[in-house]
């Protein structure tokens, strides 16, 4: 269990202020579940005395491609619980978006209870494009006090106006009730950029306004004002603001289908489809797709091979479609690619040598032509399953370089049991890839793993270190 929301009473359609921080891990499907229960005691939610009213599964990563993510409830035994659904928000607590640190009061507020003073409570909504309101925070109950001082609270630049300043923001002041029946004192629109006049030693209040008073009432002026006591911002730059702000990764695996791997037909093969066990090219595969997958909105893989004659002239090739269909080389899913893998193999003759520029240069050229949009919408990820240490060496040097300078990674995996120690030369961790002129790469972009390290450990473990 990670945590657990706040109970709110009598309420069909909760929204729930409570934030859950989950460390997020890339190269990890991280699994979660959510469950939602009817409170009935003031032992532990989600325990014996309370209703189970469903629960829904799903991975952190598609929470986190998608940032808004609704789904129906299940009961036991997969039945759906009535028309219920949950939605899941998410957002970044550290990145460019960065943190604000706001400080609130309020002065004179209406007095809403008979015998005593209002106990109040303050909503921040986000005002979203389609003019649906999101909660940003609720603060803490102040009791009997028509002057609270709330609590300092940190939020996300992200959750608290979308890092757009203008953003408008409702403010809400409420009476709290213990039954959920709370009293609306009054509201005010602000935006972050007008929150920012907090800055330093300034101040900034607003009339806490309740629209019906100002009808009825001739000489109403507010119900009460709320100051913004301090306002501290901090920003810092990170990957998820690129995924978060809806880059898509576009997913490439090249896989070698040189002579050195063996015939496919012989059971010491590297590429022996054994029909009880993947072989070290699928697993590698699989391992490295399955994260890639929650951030590619339409699933769809670019599958290229190398080094093998291919039909059908039989002609050598270090850059084919391995589904054969040379105007679209994409595969269905993961699934789609160990199909088409398992397809390909029967109809090519495995050759050589093992050139892996021509396909390097290929992504790159589609990246190439991302970057000169200027929109930032795709990052480039080029998977090498290889058995050898590359022929074309520096061919491979120089297009690397040239990646470099694009929205591109490249991890290489060495499947088998060669002599991978000049690819660690590609990877850069013993000192700066160069180009055969000398150029220097402007950053490391490959990742090198010899699969043989990781074979016998489970998947997560092997994709943590790519």
């Amino acid at each position: 269990q990670v945590d657990r929301s706040e109970v709110i009473k009598s309420n069909l359609n909760p929204v729930f202020a409570k934030i859950f921080t989950v460390d997020y891990y890339f190269e990890e499907v991280q699994k979660l579940r959510f469950e939602v229960y009817d409170s009935h005691g003031q032992a532990g939610v989600g325990t014996h005395d309370d209703d189970f009213l469903g629960g829904m599964e799903c991975t952190v990563g598609q929470i986190v491609a998608q940032k808004r993510v609704t789904k129906p409830l299940f009961l036991k035994y997969g039945k759906f619980a009535g028309k219920s659904t949950i939605t899941i928000i998410s957002e970044e607590i550290s990145g460019n978006n960065g943190y604000v640190e706001l400080a609130f009061r309020a002065k004179k507020l209406d007095d809403k209870d008979l015998f005593s003073k209002s106990d109040p409570f303050l909503e921040i909504y986000r005002i979203d494009d389609d003019r649906s309101e999101q909660l940003v925070y609720r603060t803490e109950v102040v009791k009997n006090n028509l002057s609270p001082i709330w609590e300092p609270f940190k939020v996300s630049l992200n959750s608290l106006c979308s890092c757009e300043e203008k953003r408008k923001l409702r403010c809400v002041v409420w009476d709290y009730d213990s039954r959920g029946k709370h009293d609306f004192i009054g509201e005010f629109f602000t935006t972050f950029e007008e929150m920012q006049k907090a800055m330093g030693e300034n101040k900034v209040q607003w009339d806490c306004m309740n629209p019906k008073y100002k009808i009825k009432k001739r000489n109403y002026k507010n119900s009460g004002v709320v100051v913004l006591l301090d306002l501290k911002i901090h920003r810092v730059y990170s990957f998820l603001d690129y995924i978060m702000g809806g880059c898509q990764i576009h997913f490439t695996v090249a896989i070698d289908f040189t002579a050195s791997n063996g015939d496919p037909r012989n059971s010491c093969s590297l590429h022996y489809i054994n029909p009880y066990q993947p072989n070290e090219y699928l697993k590698a595969l699989v391992a490295v797709g399955e994260i890639c997958q929650d951030y590619d909105s339409d699933k769809k893989f670019s599958a290229l091979g190398f080094g093998a004659r291919i039909p059908p002239k039989y002609e050598v090739s270090h850059d084919f479609a391995i589904n054969f269909n040379p105007d679209n080389d994409e595969c269905e899913g993961i699934q789609g690619v160990v199909e088409s893998y398992q397809s390909c193999l029967p109809k090519i003759q495995l050759y050589g040598p093992t050139n892996v520029a021509p396909i390097i240069s290929k992504v790159a050229r589609v990246a190439a032509d991302e970057e000169r949009t200027k929109e930032a919408s795709q990052y480039f990820i080029l998977l090498i399953l290889t058995d050898g240490v590359v022929t074309d060496m520096a061919d491979t040097r120089e297009a690397i370089v040239r990646a470099s300078y694009l929205p591109m990674s490249i991890i290489i995996v060495g499947v088998g049991n060669a002599d991978f120690t000049d690819m660690q030369i590609l990877d850069g961790d013993d000192g700066v890839l160069r180009s055969p002129k000398g150029e220097p790469v402007l950053r490391d972009i490959v990742q090198f793993v010899p699969f043989r390290e990781f074979k016998n450990v489970s998947a997560a473990a092997t994709r943590s270190c790519l």
